[in-house]
């Protein structure tokens, strides 16, 4: 904590730099007690200077931190950088002290404006690489370890030495032209400060920053050359909630720590620090239905500090208080640890900013929308079931479609842990990330409301030259689940108008599906959608016209690639329930299986599509079954056959004896080369049958070899046979 004075021919300002790590509560606490000792009447604080009109919002009583300003550039708002703030981080308290003190207070830092223009990070990386040399010369392999024993259980005397120390690594490590512009823009700031008639002024900044700030501040010539021409790009700033988990990520000055938990912990409770942390732990592991008792906790408080002692440490840090979760709490177990890592160590607490904070338009849509739905923000994941026969899980689930469809992610489709009640269920994770805010600014361009914002987009992308069939019918879908009713007529006539400019069956099949699955769901949501079912009859009218060449002269990849979308459209068609379209669909099926040039993987999957829908009769298909295990292929070509006609099917194994006898037999008389040859394609294939599928043919065919090994040899029953014959003719057997 140096002063340094302004050279005037009256009183010289007195001014105290008061170098500190970024998001330190060790720092924080310091600051605290500095500011109370020097009492001044203006604070400077590290941070970008064009933020100023919005600090007073940091003084209202329902901002609560984890909070970060938020600044973009206007006209290109995925250019955006945070700087966030804890309620362990020095700069925060620096500025909640000023507002309680009525002290001046601003930021000294470079203009959001240029740093966003500089087109790089606005970290502070270096901080920690001359801090992690400091480390190491103390004899500490880790800049954490270090931080912590040192100085988070140290006191507000460090401030002198870590700047000295930085001063001498400094001369030998040197600052980048990016710092040097940055600390001749903090000076600056400080000379206008003094020169508006400061008498006694706090500069609270980062460590590596506070020997360019201290002894006699040179001209100003130097520094303003430095300054001219730096490029500027017009930008808005405001608030965003943060959470804990972020501040693990380097952004802004915010050099990313590991434990932003236990550091909150370290700040807020003072007292009995240790034991009211394991208290903590032990609740975590009890809502686990953990036995801990408060025997775990006593004991566990006596090895970390033991530990401390040891190591010769004024009190527990991270590392001993993590080996004592470890060894006591969690029994060595390290996915119990982990849990209270995450939990704890790190933490998941999230940020709420002032009701007066500025904010785009839409984002006032969406809060608006979110609290009359009872949907809040939460930076841990939770699962959200939703039952579409609920007026308010139908408004739900069209916001959250909408947002999906602009960017912003704060829910994602999951599977359900609740019994399925069919199409009526839907299940989100949601999770409110804070780059959310950037995304919400993006996504403020298309419209004022999530609805119009989320109509303007889907239009957009149906309007662009080029986009496939398959993206349009996608588009359709998700614009029938944000239920974006005014798009849907100019989406239908894009589809249209593109199915039938695509020659290519394979796209067609594949956008089929989802025509069929859009109008399915559309009867669920009440929305008319009876103009897309000629679309659909079109559609599937060319790709039976087109499925019979399409399928010749395919390698197995394409052959795959084919029966996968003949799959998905023949259970689209079963969907639909439409006997005219099914009956053309079969129709070509049944002209596909009858040929001899079609790979054996598409002629076993029509053969086995027409027996399931009763076009091909059990005999019927047993013959084809026979037929392609007969003499005259090869066992590859033979596998692909079966592969085709039995994949994703075990059942049929298990009830047709005929056809388990026929691919027994056929397997049990391959040769060794010819078994290592089809054996890939087997494993695909009775790899695709369901756990129980697989249980239930292990038992038919230990069944099946049983009675083959009880029954009598056919010399034994012939015997038999003869010895009951002559018995009956009275001869000689």
């Amino acid at each position: 904590m140096t002063d340094a004075l302004f050279d005037r021919a009256d009183a010289p300002a007195e001014i105290r730099v008061f170098g500190i790590r970024h998001h330190g509560p060790g720092s924080a606490r310091a600051v605290l007690q500095a500011l109370a000792e020097f009492e001044p009447d203006t604070v400077l604080i590290e941070g970008p200077s064009d933020a100023d009109p919005v600090l007073a919002l940091a003084a209202a009583d329902d901002m609560v931190p984890p909070v970060a300003l938020l600044a973009y550039a206007r006209d290109e708002p995925a250019r955006a950088a945070f700087w966030p703030f804890a309620a362990f981080s020095p700069e925060w308290q620096a500025l909640r002290w000023a507002y309680l003190h009525d002290a001046d207070v601003r930021f000294c830092d470079l203009p959001a404006a240029m740093s966003l223009a500089a087109e790089r990070e606005v970290g502070d990386r270096a901080t920690d690489d001359l801090l992690g040399m400091l480390a190491r010369a103390g004899g500490y392999a880790d800049f954490e370890q270090w931080w912590d024993a040192v100085v988070e259980h140290g006191t507000a005397q460090a401030f002198d030495e870590i700047t000295d120390a930085m001063r001498v690594l400094r001369e030998d490590v040197g600052i980048d032209d990016h710092t040097a512009r940055r600390e001749a823009h903090m000076r600056q700031v400080l000379r206008a400060t003094v020169k508006a008639g400061a008498r006694a002024i706090a500069v609270v900044c980062g460590a590596m920053h506070a020997p360019a700030l201290t002894g006699r501040l040179g001209p100003a010539a130097p520094d303003a050359r430095l300054l001219k021409g730096i490029p500027k790009v017009k930008t808005t700033l405001t608030w965003v909630p943060w959470s804990h988990s972020r501040l693990s990520l380097s952004s802004g000055y915010g050099a990313g720590i590991t434990s932003p938990g236990w550091y909150h912990h370290l700040f807020t409770q003072p007292a009995d620090t240790t034991a009211r942390w394991f208290t903590r732990v032990a609740r975590v592991l009890r809502e686990e239905d953990l036995p801990v008792s408060s025997a775990h906790v006593i004991e566990a408080t006596r090895l970390a500090d033991t530990l401390a002692a040891l190591r010769g440490r004024a009190a527990a840090g991270l590392d001993e208080v993590v080996e004592a979760t470890r060894s006591v709490l969690c029994d060595g177990d390290d996915v119990l640890l982990d849990l209270v890592t995450r939990r704890l160590v790190v933490g998941e607490a999230l940020g709420s900013v002032s009701e007066d904070t500025p904010t785009v338009p839409l984002d006032t849509d969406l809060q608006r929308n979110a609290k009359s739905l009872r949907l809040k923000r939460s930076a841990e994941a939770k699962n959200l079931d939703l039952d579409l026969r609920r007026e308010i899980d139908v408004a739900r689930s069209r916001l959250l479609h909408r947002l999906a469809l602009l960017g912003i992610d704060w829910g994602t489709p999951t599977e359900s842990e609740v019994r399925s009640t069919g199409t009526f269920r839907e299940t989100w994770t949601l999770r409110w990330e804070p780059e959310l805010s950037v995304a919400i600014v993006e996504a403020s361009r298309w419209g004022t409301t999530v609805e119009s914002a989320a109509a303007a987009t889907v239009a957009d992308r149906a309007a662009r030259s080029g986009i496939a069939l398959a993206d349009l019918t996608e588009l359709l879908e998700r614009a029938l689940l944000a239920d974006l009713r005014t798009t849907i007529t100019s989406l239908v006539t894009a589809i249209d108008a593109a199915a039938a400019l695509d020659h290519d069956v394979l796209h067609l099949m594949s956008a089929l599906p989802t025509l069929v699955r859009t109008v399915r769901y559309g009867d669920v949501r009440g929305t008319d959608l009876s103009s897309l079912e000629h679309v659909c009859d079109a559609l599937l009218a060319r790709v039976c016209a087109g499925l019979p060449a399409a399928v010749t002269g395919l390698d197995h990849d394409a052959a795959d690639a084919l029966r996968t979308a003949i799959d998905d459209v023949h259970l689209a068609l079963a969907l639909r329930e439409d006997p005219t379209a099914t009956g053309r669909w079969l129709d070509t099926l049944t002209s596909v299986s009858e040929r001899d040039d079609v790979d054996g993987l598409l002629l076993g999957r029509t053969t086995r599509m027409l027996r399931d829908t009763g076009r091909l009769g059990e005999y019927e298909a047993s013959v084809r079954v026979a037929r392609a295990l007969s003499v005259g292929s090869s066992a590859p070509v033979k596998a692909r056959w079966i592969d085709g006609f039995l994949g994703g099917g075990g059942l049929l194994l298990v009830h047709d004896s005929a056809l388990f006898d026929l691919v027994d037999e056929w397997i049990s008389n391959l040769t060794d080369d010819d078994f290592v040859d089809v054996l890939p394609v087997l494993r695909r294939t009775f790899g695709s049958f369901a756990f129980g599928e697989r249980r239930l043919l292990g038992q038919t065919v230990r069944g099946e070899r049983t009675r083959r090994t009880e029954a009598p040899p056919a010399v034994d029953r012939g015997r038999i046979a003869l010895t009951a014959t002559a018995s009956i003719l009275g001869v000689s057997a």
